[in-house]
């Protein structure tokens, strides 16, 4: 078909030349929409995208912030099991040497008995109560022993500071007295697994 078959918009009638007016506008409308739409897009894009970077940063906050408490907690219930482990121990203590305290006092009285049984006794009165004060002391030392609490062995021992307490020493007369205790001044006492009561010794050196 040559150029002349073709009609011009001139060559169209009214209605025709309407229409394609229209259409003509009706395009136009369409790409002014979708550049608006595709703004507005943008638009919003950029607010979400501001909104995101804030959630992350309320989120890593958040992450810290229960790391810390959680780093608190476990170091509370790490004190808190130690101050039970140390209870514990402490009441076990208590348990093991509640004699402790009382031996102290018994032994005081021991000492003084065997002192009086150290007077010579002359007549039968002093012999009758001498005689009570080795019975009254065997009660004691016998209600020591079931307690726990047992006399230090020092005489001839060698010396062990942890068990014997040095008040004086002596020349020793040979090799073999070297460190040991010749002479015990004061008895000395062991509650189970403790000394109650060094024993005051004389030490050869």
């Amino acid at each position: 078909m040559s150029k002349e078959e073709f009609p011009s918009e001139k060559d169209l009638p009214q209605e025709d030349q309407e229409k394609q007016a229209k259409a003509a506008e009706a395009d136009k409308a369409s790409v002014k929409e979708d550049k608006k739409a595709k703004d507005d897009k943008e638009d919003a894009t950029k607010p979400a995208d501001a909104e995101l970077d804030q959630l992350k940063a309320e989120v890593a906050a958040l992450t810290q912030k229960n790391k810390d408490l959680e780093d608190k907690y476990l170091r509370s219930e790490a004190e808190i099991q130690n101050a039970q482990r140390r209870y514990s121990k402490e009441r076990a203590n208590l348990v093991k040497y509640e004699s402790q305290r009382l031996g102290k006092d018994i032994l005081a009285s021991v000492d003084n008995l065997e002192r009086a049984l150290q007077v010579k006794a002359d007549d039968e009165a002093s012999s009758q109560l001498k005689k009570g004060i080795e019975m009254t002391l065997e009660g004691l030392v016998r209600a020591l022993k079931d307690n726990g609490i047992e006399e230090i062995k020092a005489d001839g021992e060698k010396f062990d500071p942890t068990l014997h307490q040095a008040v004086q020493s002596v020349p020793a007369e040979n090799d073999d007295q070297k460190d040991h205790v010749v002479q015990v001044l004061q008895k000395g006492y062991v509650y189970k697994d403790r000394t109650l009561r060094p024993a005051m010794v004389v030490v050869a050196q």
